[in-house]
């Protein structure tokens, strides 16, 4: 018997188990994915996330979006999405908890929780995460109680290329806060400003993702990390879970763990896949909500083509956020309102993308890919209910999970969106010297949020204020899927933040949701 059950060991998983580690609970944390190895095959093209084996097809994904389907795999490894991911590690702004109705819509989509609540969360995520950044920049930036808990490299020719063209259009770049070490002074490798790092695990353990930081440190404390274990089914009785089953994927053996208390940090995606499966969502009052307003923001990357090399050397260069339109602009006509960010991206390395493209066009663009770089823009999406994952019993994987479908479309607001982001993106390129500029939709679910959402109405939210699964007592839910709207900004930090809020509620109040 575990005090604690954790599903994944993603951002929610890591984060909410630092406060259960530290008050001495036993705790236990479920993966299905395994330990990635760090080394310099993570620098080959083949270490980009959708190259690599941590991109899992075993049990794919079935997704129903722009009138077409297609199957799609998934982030499976000890750290989750963190050991791909770009290190941006961001705060939502104080009005990001108080949508407006245009962004809202009839979705009834609400914050139970304001700035201050998660404030102090913030700091303790970037101190975990020895985050770098430069306070008091952002336009946007909220208010912070201490500074960031690292300074940050100088900018790369790139940045600088990039940051001129900005400020001569009368706008106001600053520096992305990083989850990168930059410091010389710990036992950790310091970067060495590699071009893969983004989507690339770091071959030198630099980044600082919670495979490389977070879950070692805990594991050291106590936690019991079970890696290669798929989770397949909660077992209630009454009011509460008592027990999780599960698939070890070696052996293909069924086993069960029994718990106090469990937290479900599967991702936007996964967690309501396994409360769905478990028949979860009949003892919800909001039950017929499981699995709705699925968001992933809608996202493009304006590259701009140049004559010359805009990355001569051949360096880390996404350094750079722009916020002047996060809000709106007067310069923007339509749609008034929200936007969301506009953030440099890292050239790409020419055998990548020789890699992935098909083969005789891969030969023909290689010689190319030096001469740009890009901006990704990352529009807010509006909570739909029709955007939704669902599950079809009649289909299962190997493991007897049955087949998770996603519906998703973009609403015409968040398509104006993205495209008057890229229009500003566009005039920062050409201004910096590209002759024409390509842009390049993204459509994964990297940013995925909603679906299990949080919220004070017990008739549309899944989730109390501390993401307590109503209907049940001893049942938390912590990843991205708590997100009554996407804000326009990475949401990692705000996951990592509010886990931490949530694992300090469970301390407290653990005699009582363990109650029988």
């Amino acid at each position: 018997m575990y005090d604690v059950v954790i599903v994944g060991s993603g951002f929610g998983g890591a984060m909410v188990a630092r406060p259960l580690v530290s008050a001495g609970l036993r705790v236990l944390m479920l993966e299905r994915g395994n330990w990635v190895q760090r080394g310099p095959h993570n620098w080959a093209p083949d270490g980009s996330l959708m190259l690599t084996p941590f991109f899992s097809h075993e049990a794919p994904y079935q997704v129903n979006s722009d009138g077409k389907t297609e199957m799609m795999g998934y982030c499976a490894c000890v750290g989750g999405p963190s050991v791909f991911y770009g290190a941006v590690s961001m705060r939502l702004r104080e009005r990001d908890f108080r949508p407006a109705a245009d962004m809202v819509g009839d979705s009834g989509g609400r914050w139970p929780i304001t700035y201050p609540d998660l404030e102090g969360y913030y700091t303790r995520a970037e101190e975990a995460l020895a985050v770098s950044g430069e306070a008091g920049v952002d336009p946007t930036e909220p208010a912070r109680s201490t500074g960031f808990p690292m300074a940050p490299a100088p900018l790369s020719a790139t940045s600088h290329l990039i940051a001129d063209a900005a400020r001569e259009l009368g706008l106001k770049p600053f520096r992305l806060p990083l989850a990168i070490n930059y410091n010389t002074g710990n036992d950790r490798q310091k970067c060495v400003a590699c071009t893969t790092c983004d989507t690339f695990a770091c071959a030198i353990g630099a980044k600082n993702d919670l495979a490389a930081t977070v879950l070692p440190q805990l594991i050291d404390r106590g936690l019991e990390l079970r890696t290669g274990t798929v989770a397949v089914r909660l077992v209630r009785r009454g009011d509460r879970v008592v027990e999780i089953e599960c698939i070890e994927k070696a052996s293909g053996r069924s086993v069960r763990y029994a718990g106090r208390l469990f937290v479900l940090s599967a991702g936007a995606l996964g967690s309501p896949h396994l409360l769905l499966t478990s028949g979860l969502d009949e003892v919800n009052p909001a039950g017929g909500h499981v699995g709705r307003y699925l968001m992933r923001h809608c996202n493009a990357i304006v590259y701009g083509i140049f004559r010359r090399r805009p990355d001569p050397v051949g360096t880390f260069h996404k350094q750079l956020g722009i916020h002047d339109f996060y809000f709106g602009h007067r310069s923007i006509a339509h749609p008034k309102g929200k936007l969301g960010t506009i953030q440099q991206v890292q050239t790409p390395p020419a055998a990548l993308v020789e890699a992935v493209a098909p083969k005789p066009l891969g030969r023909l663009l290689r010689p190319g890919v030096p001469h740009l770089t890009g901006l990704l823009v990352i529009a807010e999406d509006q909570p739909q209910a029709r955007n939704r994952v669902t599950i079809d019993p009649r289909r299962r994987d190997r493991f007897g999970l049955p087949q998770l479908c996603i519906t998703h479309d973009y609403s015409p607001r968040d398509i104006a969106a993205r495209k008057a982001l890229a229009q500003k993106s566009k005039a920062v390129m050409r201004l910096a010297g590209a002759l024409f500029c390509y842009v390049h939709p993204i459509k994964t679910f990297s940013h995925a949020v909603g679906t299990v959402r949080m919220g004070a109405d017990p008739a549309s939210a899944p989730l109390d204020q501390y993401c307590r699964y109503r209907g049940l007592s001893n049942l938390f839910v912590v990843d991205g899927s708590f997100m009554p709207t996407s804000a326009g900004i990475n949401p990692s930090l705000t996951i990592a933040a509010n886990a931490l809020r949530v694992g300090d509620h469970a301390v407290r109040q653990f005699d009582a949701l363990t109650r029988p």
